[in-house]
């Protein structure tokens, strides 16, 4: 990997005020620019193994080839992806095989699955990877984006314009997933690709953190905070409890320095550009 500056990074799990257990897994590196966080399901113990599998399966793999040097911003010309893209599709394939032949194999584990947002940075680009109901989150300067789009009965609800935004706010079918990864042979994630900008915040949760704190919350958290990741998943976390916390709550927070973008990239340019 280049010599560049780490991302800020903060990450905090909880298992919230209901549950007996955290079925959530979570990782971030902010040297190699990768965070990973999965929201397992399955009876007993099961959606931990599921969720644990997916973290350590995409975490290790990714760290390997970002770690061999492969130009991750050349695009392959087949897909139209680069090959950061690329390696976080194949590597969530590989996670979605290694759970679902675990599934197969252990009685107590059948059915088991997990929902997935992973996020690989490099140079001026940010992949993002998911399936289920995990978000990802920017804040850009005073602007809050979703850039995920869960995969859902309640979405596709929202989509088919059955419910509005706000009705879907008091549906009971908020937990329901229409895609998940090791539930079946093959499970297609979203990738999508976005430009990075300096000082951009990314938030990457699981649905017990959004079923539980409306986005405007979650943007006026982060963006009160922005200079201290650490207090901000805290407080997003006690604001989830204190609003019920019904299920586990995990968030990924990490903050793009302007030292972490490539010298001479689109904001050097840019910059060059205006007037003195």
């Amino acid at each position: 990997m280049s010599a560049r500056a780490p991302l800020d990074v903060a990450t905090l799990s909880h298992p919230g005020m209901v549950r007996t257990h955290n079925e959530d897994s979570v990782f971030v590196d902010g040297d190699a620019g990768l965070a990973v966080l999965a929201d397992g399901m399955g009876g007993y113990s099961a959606g931990e193994v599921a969720s644990g599998i997916a973290v350590n399966v995409i975490s290790t793999g990714m760290l390997q080839e970002l770690n061999s040097g492969r130009e991750l911003s050349k695009v392959d010309v087949g897909s139209g992806l680069t090959h950061a893209a690329l390696l976080l599709q194949q590597q969530i394939a590989l996670a979605n095989k290694g759970i679902y032949e675990a599934a197969q194999a252990r009685p107590e584990c059948a059915g088991m699955g997990t929902t997935l947002v992973a996020t690989v940075f490099f140079e001026n680009r940010v992949s993002i990877g998911h399936i289920g109901d995990s978000r990802c989150y920017r804040l850009r300067v005073d602007r809050f984006e979703q850039l995920t789009h869960d995969h859902s009965l309640l979405q596709e609800q929202i989509d088919s314009g059955m419910l509005t935004a706000e009705q879907a706010k008091y549906s009971l079918n908020k937990n329901l997933v229409t895609r998940a990864l090791g539930i079946e042979a093959v499970v297609p994630p979203d990738i999508s690709e976005y430009r990075v900008e300096a000082e951009d915040i990314y938030i990457l949760c699981s649905d017990g953190l959004t079923d539980m704190v409306d986005p405007a919350a979650v943007q006026e958290i982060v963006a009160s905070k922005r200079g201290d990741l650490a207090e901000a998943a805290a407080e997003l976390i006690d604001v989830a409890n204190q609003n019920g916390g019904r299920d586990n709550i995990s968030v990924i927070l990490i903050r793009v320095p302007e030292s972490f973008l490539p010298t001479g990239g689109w904001l050097q340019r840019w910059m060059s550009k205006k007037p003195a």
